[in-house]
C-alpha cells in the first residue's frame, strides 16, 4: 500500500508534506480488491491522524468503488466496519486513474 500525505499550495499546486508504504500479509492480499483498497484508505488515515483530524481530506484513488462505501450497503462486516470508521473523518473520495496518480502508486510497488 503507498500513501501520500499532499496541501495545495497558493497558486494550487498539491505539495508533498508525508509518505508512508506497507506491505500487505499474505492474508491480506488473499481479500478482495475493495477490501484491499478500504483497508488502505483507513490504514492511511490513521497514519496521517493527527494531522489531518478535522480537516476536510480529499482521497484520492484509482478504485471507484470506494466512493460508495460510505453510502450502501456493505456486501461484508468487515467492510461495514470500515465505513463506519470513515464517519469520523471529513472525507470526499475522488478517482483519480492510478497512471495520474504516481507517487502513491510507486510506494504501493515496491
Amino acid at each position: 500500500m503507498g500513501a501520500t500525505l499532499g496541501q495545495l499550495d497558493e497558486q494550487g499546486v498539491e505539495q508533498p508534506l508525508a509518505f508512508a508504504s506497507q506491505k500487505l500479509s499474505d492474508t491480506q492480499m488473499g481479500w478482495s480488491t475493495i477490501e484491499r483498497e478500504a483497508y488502505a484508505v483507513i490504514w492511511a488515515l490513521n497514519r496521517f491522524r493527527d494531522l489531518i483530524f478535522g480537516s476536510r481530506v480529499s482521497v484520492f484513488c484509482d478504485h471507484n468503488p470506494l466512493q460508495y462505501i460510505r453510502e450502501c450497503a456493505a456486501k461484508s462486516a468487515k467492510l461495514l466496519r470500515w465505513s463506519v470508521a470513515l464517519q469520523e473523518f471529513d472525507l470526499e473520495f475522488r478517482y483519480k486513474k492510478g497512471s495520474h496518480n504516481v507517487v502513491a502508486d510507486l510506494l504501493s510497488r515496491q
